[in-house]
């Protein structure tokens, strides 16, 4: 089978397509034949930097929607020929992957094998993001860095649905706001500004609940608009910065809560939450209409190029690998 891989850390060109063979499901595995693979930023830094990569040649791709090819020992309701999508720890970029039972779920009726490649990362992240961990309430007033990517054009859908009065994205150019504000957002702000913006929107009292996926700069000005009690969620680091740190002078002023959210932590810690939470927000999708439209498409052994528009920051939802 063909699958795209590198063997060191680079740019776009060091993925390749190579000829491997194909997986056969073990206990509690299953195996699907791949119709479309979701591009991530995770694959971007595992490519670039290493992030979560344990040995080289490592594959990429999180996520991919397609058909059981088969089940291995003590696997239960699944059955070859299945309309399914998986969430994986790596090895999405391939005509053929393995994935464990517990992570690959059945696409909803009414749904297509393209749809069902936007639903196993995103959707999640999103859902787990406002409603477990920021604890989203009716009436909340909410900000959104990265509004016009995959999570952020997920996660205004969401917190409208979820009873915010008020949901605030940040973008990084205006290119990308009409994206965002079909997105459940009432205003869209740039990323040079925001914390000005949200002031003055807020009229000087602050959000409740904030989400950030940059960190670096980025957080420290997101925590400095949050109100009093907000909340604000951190999952990832695209800016590449420094960790973040806090303290006491941080949140004791507002009682503001900092919290960190990783769907991929979680997945191996605990595939049955989760299982439980993948089923919630998947819900979102077919009782509510929320949307995760795909952007582009590429061809497996044209992953560089889908790779190169992500770096581009040009790009808005979600871009498929076509397999």
């Amino acid at each position: 089978m063909r699958a795209i891989v590198f063997e060191e850390f680079g740019g776009p060109e060091v993925l390749k397509a190579v000829d491997v063979t194909a997986p056969e499901p073990g206990p509690g595995e299953i195996t699907i034949a791949v119709a479309y693979a979701g591009v991530n930023f995770a694959d971007i830094k595992a490519r670039a930097d290493g992030y979560r990569v344990d040995a080289l040649p490592f594959r990429p791709g999180l996520e991919v929607s397609g058909r059981i090819r088969a089940v291995g020992a003590d696997v239960t309701g699944f059955t070859p020929g299945q309309e399914v999508a998986a969430f994986l720890s790596g090895g999405g970029y391939a005509e053929t992957v393995l994935a464990p039972a517990a992570a690959v779920f059945a696409i909803p009726d009414g749904l297509s094998l393209r749809t069902g490649a936007t639903l196993p990362s995103v959707l999640p992240t999103a859902y787990a993001l406002l409603h477990e961990v920021a604890r989203l309430r009716e009436g909340d007033t909410v900000l959104v860095q990265g509004a016009a990517g995959g999570v952020g054009t997920v996660a205004g859908q969401l917190a409208r649905m979820g009873g915010a009065s008020a949901v605030y994205g940040v973008v990084s150019s205006f290119d990308k706001a009409e994206h965002a504000l079909k997105s459940g957002y009432d205003q869209v702000f740039l990323a040079d500004t925001f914390d000005r913006d949200v002031r003055r929107v807020t009229g000087g009292r602050g959000v409740d609940i904030a989400l950030d996926p940059v960190g670096g700069e980025t957080f420290q000005r997101t925590l400095a608009v949050l109100g009093r009690f907000g909340r604000l969620v951190s999952f990832g680091n695209t800016g590449s910065d420094a960790p973040w740190q806090i303290g006491p002078d941080d949140t004791y002023p507002l009682g503001a809560s900092v919290a960190g959210f990783s769907l991929l932590t979680m997945a191996a810690a605990d595939p049955q939450r989760l299982r439980e939470l993948a089923e919630k927000a998947f819900g979102a999708v077919t009782e509510g209409g929320v949307e995760l439209p795909v952007s582009a498409e590429f061809e497996l052994a044209d992953a560089a190029s889908a790779h190169r528009l992500v770096e581009s920051r040009t790009s808005t939802g979600k871009l498929l690998l076509r397999i």
